[in-house]
């Protein structure tokens, strides 16, 4: 077996010392969450809407009169209407892909993220401004200083970072570029990170996933990481292509001073068990929360709960109650929902997000449900997407019990449960769940179904309850992991920030089901 090792050197990290220096001194600077949120969150709103004055949005909905009020807030909220992507795509963004400028944000938009949100969703155009583009490296370079709150050596920060992403080769449809934001902002990339930067230019600009895969695992060995950064899935993929390319035990046989694993996307859970099987060495998970539509969050000190919320850069957050009265039962939201700001939400309730922000999104549903998980850190954890409940019946499950529950059985069954999903179908005049689990061990589905129900009556009453009556079968159809990334590779969502959806429904849930028996 051969052992691939970056030579040690002997020479004193005269850089990383300097490096390691400037972020101990600037993370003394930035220690601590924000000390009031309210005023914050309200200057951030103001300068949006002054800078926003001279657009058609801003002309629309008074913006110059609306900054005269003495609650800005309260005003924004009465005058300005809510919004989910397709609502100010249609009213107001396809507007900016013929090249108008001034529509929502100053100037013309020249970027673009594609952005799908999950396999198989037509599509989304999300416009990236230059103040945006700020927003993402500002954020990112704070989560770097951050690292001053961990125990890491001078030398570490010597070492380079791979990021697992879109190509950075966009396509340019004659007024404007076009790509997954990943290649956006690594097309962005400062100068002096160039050096620290993984897999380099020439990759990143490669548009076919597999082979920028294969380029990655043929320079692996050349490269000394410090760092990875990317969505957890395709992680796993790219490290078990090395480790069995080059016959080695781990990756730390590969990249023995890889410390850091920043991701972000989706709930690492699922692949814990299949990413320490992959390390050799411990690993420092840190998340972050990084949209198409801006830096919202990061895991900003070691062993939080949550990640704490960018409060002033850029970002003005809303939090809509997830329940019937702000919702319809298609979980779309509904007019005037109610809405509060970061000081008025309480602890470990469940809130879907809107965001105004400095590429044009106002009073903008992300689609994404949190928990404020620590006041005076205003750190939130992500507990899933309000189109990815599953209430046939009034369960009211989330992703977050379903993350749950499957890594509980994984747990309990001493197995790698990677992906899975779940659909809600009738049954007998009443209703059932059938999940599909990605597991390449023996895993008997009769008692995955057993301990799955078991798990989630145990975190969710809505469910235990409609459990009793109206849910009457609960099943499990185990399935390779390959079924389920080949599926993603079918519908061309292979790779970069594409996710595997939790919850499938209507057209997709038939895509679905007409793939497993056309595999069949």
């Amino acid at each position: 077996m051969t052992k691939h090792t970056t030579p040690k050197s002997k020479k004193i990290p005269v850089l990383g010392s300097i490096i390691k220096t400037a972020i101990d001194f600037r993370g003394k600077i930035n220690s601590g969450p924000v000390r009031n949120p309210r005023k914050t969150q309200e200057r951030v709103l103001r300068n949006l809407l002054l800078k926003a004055c001279s657009t058609h949005f801003g002309d629309a909905y008074h913006f110059p009169e609306l900054l005269k009020e003495s609650d800005l807030i309260s005003a924004f909220k009465k005058t300005v209407p809510t919004f989910d992507y397709d609502s100010l795509y249609s009213a107001w963004w396809y507007r900016t892909l013929t090249g108008e400028p001034y529509v929502c944000w100053p100037g013309k938009i020249d970027h673009f993220a594609l952005s799908s949100g999950t396999a198989g969703a037509s599509s989304k155009y999300i416009p990236i401004t230059p103040d945006m583009n700020k927003q993402i490296q500002k954020t990112s370079i704070r989560q770097i200083f951050t690292l001053a709150k961990y125990d890491f050596p001078n030398e570490m920060f010597e070492k380079g970072m791979l990021m697992l992403g879109g190509s950075t080769h966009l396509q340019y449809n004659g007024t404007y570029y076009e790509g997954d934001l990943s290649g956006i902002t690594a097309g962005n990339i400062p100068f002096w990170f160039q050096h620290y930067y993984k897999p380099g230019k020439r990759i990143s600009k490669e548009r076919d996933w597999q082979v920028k895969l294969d380029e990655i695992v043929k320079n692996a060995p050349h490269w000394d990481l410090m760092a990875i950064v990317g969505v957890p899935a395709w992680y796993v993929i790219l490290m078990e292509k090395i480790v069995e390319t080059y016959k080695v035990k781990n990756i730390h046989d590969i990249w023995p001073n890889l410390r850091i694993f920043c991701h972000g996307g989706v709930s690492i859970e699922p692949y814990r068990k299949s990413l320490n099987k992959l390390f050799g060495q411990p690993v420092t998970f840190i998340e972050t929360y990084l949209a198409s539509e801006g830096f919202l969050a990061f895991q900003s000190r070691p062993n939080s709960l949550g990640m704490e919320l960018v409060l002033d850069n850029g970002i003005f957050f809303e939090f809509v109650p997830f329940n019937n009265d702000n919702f319809d039962d298609n979980f779309n939201l509904k007019s005037n929902p109610q809405t509060f700001t970061i000081d008025e939400i309480e602890e470990g309730k469940e809130y879907a997000l809107l965001i105004t922000t400095c590429a044009g999104a106002y009073r903008y549903l992300i689609g994404d449900t949190v928990k404020l998980v620590d006041r005076k850190h205003n750190e939130i954890i992500i507990t899933g997407r309000t189109k990815f409940f599953l209430s046939i019946c009034g369960e009211h499950l989330s992703v977050d019990n379903m993350t749950h529950a499957v890594k509980k059985l994984s747990d309990t069954e001493n197995v790698e449960i990677p992906e899975f999903c779940v659909i809600g179908e009738e049954y007998e005049n009443m209703f059932a769940h059938h999940w599909f689990l990605a597991c390449d061990e023996p895993l008997d589905a009769t008692v995955a179904a057993q301990k799955i129900d078991q798990y989630l009556s145990e975190v969710n009453d809505d469910y235990r309850v409609e459990r009793l009556e109206a849910i009457r079968d609960v099943s499990v159809e185990v399935l390779p992991t390959s079924v389920f990334y080949d599926y993603m590779r079918e519908l061309g969502k292979e790779g970069a920030q594409n996710k595997f959806p939790r919850v499938l429904r209507g057209k997709k849930m038939e895509h679905w089901l007409n793939y497993l028996k056309n595999r069949k």
